[in-house]
Formats: structure tokens, C-alpha cells, sequence
């Protein structure tokens, strides 16, 4: 079997059992070459590839260990990247004439590192998903027609900037920054006042109110047009001796969970609520997958845009929410998410823990209270529990004021939790 990283290497062995051989191809196993003419449009998009000393080195070992199998498995990753390093492996191995008559050559994927998972995905392989190598070899050309032409001209401009790459990416997202900031530097501002008062109840509870009405006039977002009308209208509202509430509006209002993560949303929550940069993100949501050392993947896989969960997973977390929060915390029926696009793909999993009963206090004594690991964890594995608990129920009240003679109007708006779900 070949996948692409050591550190899951040994772990998958051991699952496979005595026999079994796992190697990793570190990575890409080729790429292009790096100067001009190796994407070339006129003859329909004909590539030319090369491979580092390293990344030979590693084809060496695979072709080595073909020697007397019988069965070769491409289990990289189950993303558009990793099915097209398994494709690169299969061209490279039929170049040295390696692919003997008699050796089966199957893809397997599985979207974590736990034995269940992996012998599954053995018991079910497949042949190369040719559409996902080609949506990967259409990005690699745009690539690399883009950057060619571009970073060499960034280069020139900026001869500072050679550590940067112009692309299909960088360059239309500098577009998109450039046209922003020009409409923020064009922005007019404008200023605006609101005024509100804390308002005391008979029985002294304090609470604040918003002015939304004087003399008749709605007040607008640019109503007030001068700080001194807010200051005489707050004047006029501190003189009144009595207000009276004449509407108040009680609602049950839910408050539902999101799905799981995607990778988008996770290192988006990771930067709010752990100051982690995307990197710093990805890097420790890569260690979980693996193991970070624990023996066994403790999350599935990191990269994706789908938000389904498989339906045992889903089981679990709402027993695992059952024994850990109480009976209550559980929903009647188990929640689904998938996307909203018409053609949304969602080859793989949402983000999930592999197994919702491994809590992460547990993890954090395993591989450490304080790291990176266990922070993301913790994070992960409450985004996917939320998803299927109860909602939160909250009582919402939103009160009309008067002042006695009916020319001052306020408004105010509270909410109390009920159930914190």
C-alpha cells in the first residue's frame, strides 16, 4: 500500500497485519518542469514532468517492494491532490515498464485513520477517478501559465519581491484587495447619533432603551444630524418624570448549532477563537488526522467542503451527548446538513472527532495539555457534538415606551435564556 506521509505509514501497517506493506511517497511524487514550455496549449495542454532526488529516491523504495506482490494498493489521500498522486505513481511505475501482468493495482480511499476505516476501504477498492485527476491537471496548467508570465513580470517590478509567486490565486485575489481599498479610500463617512437611556422599573431593575420616535418623527439611521439635537433630545428624555410601557411582545425564539467544520469554517473559528493562523491551523489539524502520536487518527480527514457525517458517527455523538450532558441535551431525530449549491460535490466528510467518546480532556492528556493538538480538538469536537443537541431555547421581549404625553417613543429589546442547548 502507498500513501503519502510516514507518520500514517507504520500506523496503517499495523492495521493490515503480517504481509502487508505500507510505503509513503512523501508527497507529489513529480511536477512540472520548471521553465517555459512545459504547459503547452497548442498541443491540447501536453505537460512535461520531472521528479526531485527525493521524491525518486521514495519511487525507488515502491518499485523495490513490487518485487513478489501480488497486490498494489494507492491509498493517498482522498482529496483532487491525492488521486492525482496516485495517478502520477501509475504513469510513472507503466514509463519503467514496472506493472507486471499479474499485479492488481486498486485505489483506496478512506477519510480517516482508524482500523475500522482502513479495512473497510480494502475490502472496497476502486480503479483512479479520471475526472479528479483531470480537474487537477487543469488547475496545475492555470498554475503554471499564470505564474510563468506573471511572477517574472512581479519580479521585475518589485525586485524585492523573489520569494513571491504571481497566480491563477495570488493575482486575482490582489485584484479583488485593490479594488476594496479603492472603494474604502473613495468612501465618504458620515456621522450619526442614537441616543438611549437606562431606564429604571418601579421595582429598580435597570435596563437600556433606544429613542425611535419624537413628536411623531421615526428616527432614521441620519435622523439626528448634529450632536446638539442628540444632546436636547437626550435632554428632553432625561426631564421626563414618568414613562409607561404601552406594547411589550414575549417570543420563544431557537437558537440552532451549525454543521460540523469545513475547512473554511474551521480555520476561520480556529482564528477567532484560538488566534491561529490558517498554517498554524492546518498543520495541527494534519497531526490529529494522523494520530499525533496516539496510534489512531483522531479526526477525520482536514480538507473538504462537505458538511455530511456519516450516519454512525451521527449515532454516536447523540449517545456520547446523551451520557455526557444528560438525556434532555438530545434531539428526537438526528440532524443533517448538506450543501445548499445545486452542484455541490461533497466527496468527503465534514470534520469530525473518529470517535465522539474520546472527550478531549482525554486527548489533552495524551498528547498534552496546552498544544496546538489539543486546543483544535476541543474545538472540533464541540462543533460536531453542538450540531446534534437541542437548540437553545431563549424568551425574547421587545418593549414599546411612552413618555406620559406620548411625544417621546423608546424601544427595548431583551432576551432571557431558558435551556442552553
Amino acid at each position: 500500500m502507498i500513501v503519502e506521509s510516514p507518520a500514517k505509514a507504520k500506523t496503517i501497517e499495523r492495521y493490515l497485519g503480517a504481509g502487508a506493506k505500507v510505503l509513503a511517497s512523501y508527497g507529489h511524487v513529480r511536477d512540472l518542469v520548471n521553465k517555459r514550455g512545459s504547459v503547452r496549449p497548442e498541443e491540447s495542454f501536453a505537460m512535461t514532468w520531472t521528479s526531485t532526488s527525493r521524491q525518486r529516491a521514495a519511487l525507488k523504495d515502491i518499485t523495490d517492494a513490487l518485487k513478489g506482490v501480488d497486490v498494489l494498493l494507492l491509498a493517498t489521500d482522498p482529496d483532487r491532490e491525492g488521486e492525482a498522486i496516485s495517478w502520477h505513481l501509475l504513469e510513472m511505475l507503466k514509463e519503467k515498464r514496472l506493472l507486471r501482468a499479474d499485479l492488481d493495482v486498486k485505489r483506496v480511499t478512506f477519510s480517516e485513520i482508524t482500523k475500522t476505516a482502513v479495512l473497510e476501504a480494502v475490502k472496497t477498492p476502486r480503479d483512479i477517478n479520471v475526472p479528479m485527476v483531470d480537474a487537477y491537471m487543469a488547475r496545475r496548467a492555470l498554475d503554471y501559465l499564470f505564474g510563468f508570465t506573471l511572477s517574472g513580470l512581479l519580479w521585475r517590478k518589485l525586485p524585492s519581491s523573489v520569494s513571491l509567486s504571481a497566480g491563477r490565486v495570488q493575482s486575482v485575489a490582489l485584484r479583488l484587495v485593490c479594488e476594496r481599498e479603492e472603494e474604502v479610500e473613495a468612501f465618504i463617512s458620515e456621522p450619526y447619533w442614537t441616543v438611549k437611556a437606562d431606564v429604571v422599573t418601579k421595582e429598580g431593575a435597570t435596563f437600556e432603551a433606544a429613542l425611535v420616535n419624537v413628536d411623531g418623527v421615526k428616527l432614521g439611521k441620519f435622523t439626528i444630524a448634529s450632536a446638539a439635537q442628540a444632546e436636547e433630545y437626550a435632554r428632553r428624555v432625561r426631564e421626563c418624570e414618568t414613562l409607561r410601557v404601552v406594547d411589550m411582545k414575549q417570543s420563544e425564539a431557537k437558537r440552532t448549532s451549525g454543521p460540523p467544520f469545513t475547512t473554511s469554517t474551521l480555520q476561520q473559528e480556529a482564528n477567532k477563537q484560538l488566534g491561529f493562523g490558517a498554517s498554524r491551523t492546518m498543520s495541527a489539524a494534519q497531526r490529529l488526522y494522523e494520530g499525533a502520536g496516539t496510534g489512531e487518527g483522531l479526526i477525520t480527514y482536514m480538507r473538504t467542503d462537505g458538511t455530511y457525517v456519516a450516519p454512525y458517527a451521527i449515532e454516536e455523538m447523540r449517545a456520547t451527548a446523551g451520557e455526557v450532558f444528560g438525556a434532555e441535551y438530545v434531539p428526537e431525530s438526528p440532524r443533517y446538513f448538506k450543501k445548499s449549491q445545486k452542484n455541490a460535490q461533497e466527496a468527503h466528510e465534514a470534520i469530525r472527532p473518529t470517535n465522539a467518546r474520546r472527550l478531549p480532556a482525554q486527548v489533552a492528556r495524551q498528547i498534552g495539555p496546552g498544544s496546538d493538538e489539543a486546543r483544535l480538538y476541543g474545538l472540533i469536537w464541540a462543533r460536531a457534538m453542538a450540531s446534534q443537541m437541542t437548540p437553545a431555547l431563549t424568551d425574547r421581549i421587545a418593549t414599546e415606551i411612552e413618555s406620559a404625553d406620548g411625544n417621546l417613543a423608546l424601544k427595548a429589546n431583551g432576551h432571557r435564556l431558558m435551556f442552553p442547548g
